[in-house]
């Protein structure tokens, strides 16, 4: 039996769209798009990020070291921020609000250090509370299994009591392959709606 929701942040809950990110720039060079496309989100230096290695400040440096001096005003916002006016994936906050009266909730989320800053800024945040699982709080990523074997253990979980939803089909298999449930979220909440239900999950209408 299910007992426990466990969700993906970017993508699923929140809009994390690196294309999106680098056109709101307002920059209109292709060539220009693709260099900071490449050389922020692209990069090594983003999974150091997430993984809790480097911190804003160090990839930023990094960054601008690769990149023409013309693009480095564009860096900072790039980085730090991208999340800034707090987008969220239409209908999710909608769903997460009734799954949390019949289930605990959990994040887990590839994410860097400053997720610490901006999380709570989300309303959506308020149905977690502490049970967040930060990548580079621990310096794991998905999808690697320990990474789900050290939030399992963290918050005293049993797997065959989760079900985990994420966008990436490969984080979704190394949960299963850890014994978690999982679902592929493909951007449409009414979609995972029904894959919920096919896992026998309860979600509360309001009356």
């Amino acid at each position: 039996m299910i007992k426990n929701i466990l969700f993906d942040m970017g993508g699923v809950l929140v809009r994390f769209d690196p294309d999106h990110f680098v056109r709101r720039t307002g920059i209109t060079d292709p060539d220009d798009r693709l260099q900071l496309r490449r050389e922020i989100y692209g990069s090594t230096d983003w999974v150091e990020l997430d993984r809790g290695i480097i911190d804003d400040p160090i990839m930023i440096r990094r960054a601008e070291e690769r990149l023409d001096p013309r693009l480095h005003p564009y860096i900072h916002e790039l980085v730090s921020g991208w999340s800034s006016t707090h987008d969220e994936i239409p209908g999710m906050y909608e769903l997460v609000e009734q799954l949390s009266r019949n289930y605990d909730l959990y994040l887990l989320t590839n994410a860097s250090l400053r997720h610490h800053t901006y999380w709570p800024e989300y309303r959506v945040s308020a149905f977690f509370g502490e049970n967040v699982f930060l990548s580079a709080d621990y310096q794991l990523l998905k999808p690697d299994q320990e990474y789900f074997r050290r939030a399992l253990s963290t918050f005293g979980l049993k797997p065959e009591e989760c079900l985990f939803i994420d966008d990436s089909p490969a984080n979704a298999e190394s949960a299963m392959r850890t014994g978690i449930h999982a679902v592929v979220f493909y951007g449409d909440a009414g979609r995972l709606r029904k894959d919920l239900q096919k896992h026998h999950i309860s979600i509360e209408q309001q009356g």
